[in-house]
């Protein structure tokens, strides 16, 4: 899945530059969304980024496209690989500013974990 985000004053820090709570807060959402197509029947809920390190700052105007590929289904979970890429009007000049695996687990309507397996992909 590929979704874009237009960094807007609302969304920068003290300095300037994108908060990065507002970047981890779009890959959550815009992977829940890639989940949510594959398995649109089930209910899943965020358990964990591996990795958190922004590789640089990004300043307001600037165009950020989140691609999301699917990684891997385990018993209860899938995970689910996180591009964040700018400087999209040259693709040759893309650069990819953070990447990330997120995990989400498959829940029932109590909370309660229940495996993803012998559910097909939407």
């Amino acid at each position: 899945m590929v979704s874009y985000k237009l960094v807007m004053p609302e969304h920068m820090n003290q300095y300037g530059l994108l908060f990065g709570g507002n970047l981890l807060k779009w890959i959550d959402e815009t992977a829940w969304m890639a989940v949510s197509l594959d398995y649109p029947s089930a209910r899943f809920v965020t358990i964990g980024m591996n990795r958190v390190e922004f590789k640089k700052g990004v300043g307001g105007g600037t165009i950020l496209c989140f691609e999301i590929l699917k990684k891997r289904v385990g018993k209860t979970s899938v995970t689910y690989a996180a591009v964040v890429s700018h400087n999209l009007y040259d693709p040759a000049e893309k650069e990819v500013i953070f990447t990330t695996e997120i995990t989400f687990v498959r829940v029932d309507s109590s909370g309660q974990k229940i495996p993803v397996e012998n559910m097909t992909d939407g």
